[in-house]
């Protein structure tokens, strides 16, 4: 029987506390398989186990579900789970089940014999956990049936969409404070993997949270390989890179539909397992390919940024832009849905000057008001400075969100796992040719009344006789011709930059370029331009491939392995769910290297817990000994020499 716990002041104390993180642990163990806590998460859990309020901020993969998951089944009730996605409910409540865990769901894709038979098993107190979309909570109607039942605690899962400074505002989320004023003795847990200091402060606000207590774990994901190029031929440049990762499941994230149509096609045509999603797929089309991508293994999905919250394939192995988002936040959301199994994984990207222009156009165009368009400006210039630094990427990732990045071997800002630690590139003092362009650029503004955009500044310094040149008598000017020490590469990288320094404005009608404040400073010589050169690198310069799963296995355990891999996805198949439902690649590994010779055993492995030992185990064990028998050893590892 579930304990009952005291939750006012000091409900952690003596044994009550005991009883509680004693019974917290025994569920960790027995449901979920792990043996212990990582992090915070003990933490967080006993907190919430005594009826403390909680904003927790932790990294994708870094176990947030757990937050939450473990205190529902301490504590008596059903827990209630605010989620945005239909896709990420279905996703969380079938890996519940397959570990033993009563959990069930309420949206619109439910049928009404569905939706009855839910609301049957909550009235009876038979569910552990329920999930339900917040337009549908907060309704009139799931309040009132909310009130008919013990509720053990409401988590509030991707709490950013509360923040309308954040990369994915969802307005149904600012009705979840009738939560607190409904419940007020009922514990509220907000998770997120994204969130600044001004975004923590929101969603305390809004979901009136102001006594919560904010556990924040550090935002580093240290196996993630940063890698950032200036785009020249992005087709090319994809191809390049996915060369690297055949056979590799992954994510590739385009701005348009129609780049999303062309890429997927293009990678099609090579040979690879590639499918498209975005908004002008129809629901139907759209959920299959979904459906492929966690089932399936080593298929890239081609996508608009519509794609993506709540996949919890925890093996993508790499997360790939065409273009430049729109804000750290969104890039590191995005980023973050590689390698959440904790295996090696890649986040790339290339961008270029119409990133910036098209963004700054967007800001300008917007139907924000000034404090929006302030906000939006101060996202993309912290983006773009990610994009051109010539220090760690990393480094730079973390201090967004207010973390000083120390490495392993104790250097402060060089992780060695991001393409500018590996490869640092050479800068060069560009105050001289920024001066020239952007002379040209003040020149065609100031003296002709004409604005033009970079690419029309660069053919004017490099001298070049184009139709457009003549048509306007651009040949006229003084800085005609006097940049062609630097390539076009050149130029249009120092113009990107001084896009990205504030040097230079768009012009909202026509995309035009004219002079900031800061672009006068550094005209008069009153301010300095340092530039990064880009570096192409060769394929065997390049930041080195994550190794696959098995290639980190010593030879002896790849056969068993790669076994136990066949195996696990004939099982998913037949059971119609995703393969890692069934074993993670990093509980297999450690099945492959401990080769546990009965079910004691195998249950100490991390990830298998007692419905899945039960449910999987004999299976397991039958293969592990069959590749002992065909090595002609003992299903046991061999002892070290003393």
């Amino acid at each position: 029987m579930l304990p009952q716990l005291y939750t006012g002041p000091g409900a952690l104390r003596g044994r009550v506390y005991h009883r509680s993180m004693d019974r917290a642990t025994e569920i960790l163990r027995r449901v979920f398989g792990y043996s212990e806590f990582r992090g915070q998460q003990a933490e967080i859990v006993e907190h919430v186990c005594s009826g403390g309020d909680a904003l927790v901020l932790m990294p994708t993969g870094g176990g947030k579900s757990l937050c939450y998951q473990v205190p529902a089944l301490v504590r008596p009730g059903t827990g209630v789970v605010v989620s945005p996605l239909i896709s990420l409910m279905q996703n969380q409540v079938d890996a519940l089940h397959q570990a033993g865990v009563r959990a069930r769901m309420l949206n619109s894709a439910c049928t009404p014999e569905e939706r009855d038979q839910t609301v049957r098993e909550l009235l009876a107190g038979r569910l552990d956990l329920l999930y339900v979309a917040p337009e549908r909570l907060t309704s009139q109607g799931m309040l009132d049936l909310l009130s008919r039942v013990q509720v053990s605690l409401f988590a509030i899962d991707e709490a950013h969409c509360v923040s309308q400074w954040g990369h994915d505002f969802r307005p149904e989320y600012l009705r979840l404070r009738v939560l607190a004023e409904r419940w007020p003795a009922v514990p509220r847990v907000a998770l997120t993997a994204t969130a600044t200091v001004e975004t923590r402060e929101e969603i305390c606000s809004r979901l009136g949270l102001e006594r919560a207590r904010v556990f924040v774990s550090s935002f580093d994901r240290p196996n993630i390989s940063y890698r950032i190029e200036s785009r020249t031929s992005v087709g090319r440049q994809l191809a390049a890179f996915l060369s690297e990762h055949r056979g590799e499941a992954g994510i590739v994230y385009c701005p348009t539909r129609a780049e999303v149509d062309r890429r997927c096609a293009d990678l099609t045509a090579a040979g690879i397992e590639a499918l498209p999603y975005h908004a002008g797929l129809s629901d139907a089309v759209r959920a299959g390919h979904q459906r492929r991508f966690l089932m399936e293994e080593g298929v890239v999905m081609v996508a608009t940024v519509a794609f993506g919250m709540g996949i919890d394939k925890p093996d993508v192995r790499f997360v790939a832009h065409t273009a430049m988002p729109q804000s750290v936040e969104s890039y590191y959301q995005e980023t973050g849905r590689a390698g959440r199994d904790g295996a090696p994984a890649v986040a790339w990207m290339v961008y270029g000057l119409q990133d910036v222009v098209q963004q700054r156009l967007r800001i300008a165009r917007s139907d924000g008001d000034e404090a929006f368009r302030r906000a939006s400006t101060r996202h993309l210039e912290a983006m773009l400075a990610l994009c051109e630094t010539a220090g760690c990427r990393r480094a730079n990732l973390l201090a967004y969100f207010g973390e000083r990045y120390v490495g392993p071997d104790g250097a402060v800002g060089v992780c060695g796992n991001c393409d500018t630690c590996l490869h640092p590139p050479e800068t060069m003092d560009a105050t001289v040719p920024a001066q020239k362009f952007l002379s040209t650029v003040a020149r065609l503004d100031r003296e002709r009344g004409q604005r033009f955009g970079a690419a029309q500044s660069v053919d004017i310094l490099l001298g070049a006789n184009t139709a457009r040149i003549r048509r306007w008598g651009h040949e006229r000017l003084t800085t005609f011709g006097i940049g062609r020490e630097l390539s076009r590469p050149v130029w249009l990288a120092l113009a990107r930059h001084l896009l990205a320094a504030g040097a230079l404005q768009v012009d909202a009608d026509y995309g035009g370029l004219s002079l900031t404040p800061v672009g006068w400073e550094i005209l008069r010589g009153d301010r300095e331009v340092t530039l990064r050169r880009d570096i192409r690198q060769s394929a065997s310069d390049r930041a080195s491939r994550p190794r696959r799963a098995v290639e980190d296995l010593p030879q002896q355990d790849r056969a068993l392995f790669e076994a136990l891999r066949e195996w696990r996805s004939a099982t998913a198949s037949e059971a119609g769910i995703p393969a890692y439902m069934v074993f993670s690649d990093a509980t297999l590994r450690e099945i492959a290297s401990a080769r546990p010779p009965d079910a004691a055993a195998l249950g100490t492995v991390s990830g298998v817990g007692v419905v899945k030992l039960e449910r999987y185990g004999p299976a397991v064990l039958e293969r592990v000994r069959a590749a002992a028998a065909a090595e002609g050893s003992p299903a046991t590892p061999p002892s070290t020499p003393s």
